[in-house]
């Protein structure tokens, strides 16, 4: 293996800590991060350890904030070997994970992956723009030139093309990646619409643009985005926030919404038509590489060309793949243990 920055001290402090610790007798690899890239991570294991006979990894659905918490927590058997994430990591986790002596992690972009705004096949459809949903979740608005507290409580008070139904929307909560991506390309693009918000000095239009409504419509429904599902097979007239992936699972009960007049499919994510995707990603904690049994072999098997190539079985779960070229540059990266260095390092 070709670990040009791997510290073997750091790989000898770990096997010495497995050795002294009750989890002496970890033998799975231990997986936290995204509810999105949650599922895609399942079939990885499950196929891992069908062609190994290995334990399958423990695979927990933290939200991508939690998984990060938890991975950068620090290097040894209590702690994850990798976090999922429905977005890039931020400087600050990174500097979270250098303090706590997680200093070389290997980031790797395994697809692609939308935004749906979804509801029951039997309930009511639309084609929103992203004004409109900012209208809907936002806060606060503007009506009649002035910035109040969000006074919609029904679609069609919005605009009069849309339903004439209670505004019910359940999303994830701030811990989630895709609440983060889901506030950048809806939220904060929607807010850019209405002149009196722009005209607000930066903090203050930062806030009103990313701010959520807590009074009843936008309903935070954890980081089990099947939970969503559910609720809304229960309640034909609310809709839903969650990855593609899971409208892709359910396509039979759930149906995506148009917005700006596009659908969520396989084709318009992987084109940019669609305007709410987002690349998706895992971390590895490359002092546990080596160290924690089957760590490589699984970290290679997620990169393969069976899993997240073409047609490979990832893809047939609404995975997204990247490009040829995209694919080759991450495998090699990958297997490599290159650390990720987008903050200098």
């Amino acid at each position: 293996m070709k670990y040009s920055t791997f510290a073997s001290v750091a790989a000898i402090a770990v096997a010495g800590a497995i050795a002294a610790s009750p989890a002496a007798a970890r033998d799975q690899i231990r997986i936290v991060g995204s509810s999105t890239v949650f599922p895609f991570t399942q079939a990885v294991a499950e196929e891992f350890a069908n062609a190994t006979g290995n334990p399958a990894p423990v695979v927990e659905s933290t939200g991508t904030g939690g998984g990060m918490k938890i991975f950068c927590g620090g290097v040894g058997p209590d702690f994850a070997d990798i976090t999922g994430a429905s977005r890039a990591m931020k400087e600050s986790e990174y500097k979270a994970c250098q303090d706590a002596g997680v200093d070389s992690i290997t980031e790797v972009l395994i697809g692609y992956d939308g935004i749906a705004f979804a509801s029951s096949r039997e309930g009511t459809t639309m084609d929103i723009t992203r004004p409109q949903l900012f209208q809907a979740l936002a806060a606060e608005v503007e009506v009649d030139g002035e910035i109040v507290a969000n006074p919609y409580k029904k679609w069609s008070e919005i605009d009069p093309s849309l339903p004439d139904a209670e505004i019910t929307v359940f999303g994830p909560p701030p811990t989630s990646g895709t609440r983060d991506a889901w506030v950048e390309l809806v939220m904060e693009e929607g807010c850019a619409s209405f002149p009196a918000i722009e005209a607000l000095e930066d903090d203050k239009k930062d806030e009103v643009c990313k701010r959520m409504r807590q009074d009843g419509p936008f309903v935070e429904a954890g980081e089990n985005d099947n939970l969503i599902v559910q609720r809304l097979n229960a309640d034909h007239n609310a809709f839903g926030i969650f990855g593609f992936s899971f409208l892709y699972e359910n396509q039979d009960t759930l149906e995506g919404e148009k917005i700006d007049g596009v659908a969520p499919s396989t084709e318009t994510i992987a084109d940019g038509s669609y305007p709410v995707s987002r690349p998706l990603f895992f971390y590895v904690k490359n002092a546990h590489r080596g160290v924690v049994p089957g760590l490589e072999e699984f970290v290679t098997e997620y990169v393969s060309e069976a899993s997240m190539g073409e047609g490979g079985y990832l893809s047939e779960r609404g995975l997204i793949p990247l490009s040829e070229e995209e694919r080759t540059k991450t495998r090699e990266a990958t297997e490599a243990g290159t650390p990720m260095s987008r903050f200098g390092s």
